[in-house]
């Protein structure tokens, strides 16, 4: 099984379909650069250099190589919270985790995306066999309950792939909402934001949490830990079209 799959970017010199894809097996590599001759991936581009970089497959990972003098390479988790990669110039073999990423090529004022997928995935064998007591789970949430529908309306538009989108106001969660909890409120999605940031160890309880609230700054820490850990993901989503969720908390 092919261990990546390679998108070149479009160019306007060379308008490439999206669907053209470069396979790479295990231990193979794959050298891109405007040189049509020094590589196997030609990107007709005046900024980018005549050997730009190198992507090597490396099992069910890849890897990534600067072979430019003095750009920096960013690659984006699109499916991330912003997560992303810098690989410096002359930066050798820089190991990149995302399942699928972007890598960004900054030539002369155009940033020029490269697509790369990793479809290959291993996992250990869980045992059958259980021994001793049952670890217990790191992040408690029950994805029937209100509170739950809160924090996916939060995280929803960076999930929809736009890991920069500005958080959605209280307003909008309330909107989005509506139609499967017909009875929310501002004051409910305030209380819930606030009750999954003690839930979720952000603050401390209210005995000993400091006065004053800052809303903004709770969400964004709510969808940040949310999305790192994937606590929601994109199919999640479907509880914002379900029948509401059960009550309590509020």
């Amino acid at each position: 099984m092919y261990s990546i799959i390679v998108v070149p970017p479009p160019t306007t010199e060379d308008e490439r379909s999206t669907t053209e894809q470069i396979r790479l097996a295990p231990g193979e590599r794959l050298t891109f650069g405007r040189s049509a001759h020094a590589n196997r991936l030609h990107i007709p581009h005046e900024g980018v250099s005549r050997r730009a970089g190198e992507i090597a497959a490396q099992g069910a990972f890849w890897i990534l190589s600067n072979l430019s003098r003095d750009q920096t390479y960013v690659v984006e988790n699109p499916e991330g919270a912003g997560e992303h990669v810098k690989v410096g110039p002359g930066r050798l073999d820089a190991p990149i985790p995302f399942e699928f990423a972007r890598i960004v090529l900054p030539a002369a004022g155009d940033l020029l995306p490269v697509e790369v997928w990793a479809p290959r995935h291993d996992y250990m064998h869980p045992d059958s066999d259980g021994d001793g007591d049952t670890t217990a789970p790191a992040f408690s949430l029950d994805r029937t309950k209100r509170y739950f529908a809160v924090l996916a309306a939060l995280c929803e538009p960076r999930l929809r792939g736009t890991p920069h989108a500005p958080l959605p106001t209280v307003d909008q969660v309330v909107e989005r909402l509506r139609p499967s909890w017909p009875a929310v409120s501002r004051t409910t999605v305030q209380w819930n934001i606030d009750y999954l940031s003690v839930k979720l160890r952000l603050k401390p309880g209210p005995d000993t949490a400091d006065s004053g609230p800052r809303l903004n700054g709770k969400k964004e820490s709510l969808v940040s830990l949310a999305l790192r850990f994937d606590l929601v993901r994109e199919d999640d989503l479907v509880i914002l079209r379900a029948n509401a969720p059960s009550g309590s908390p509020q």
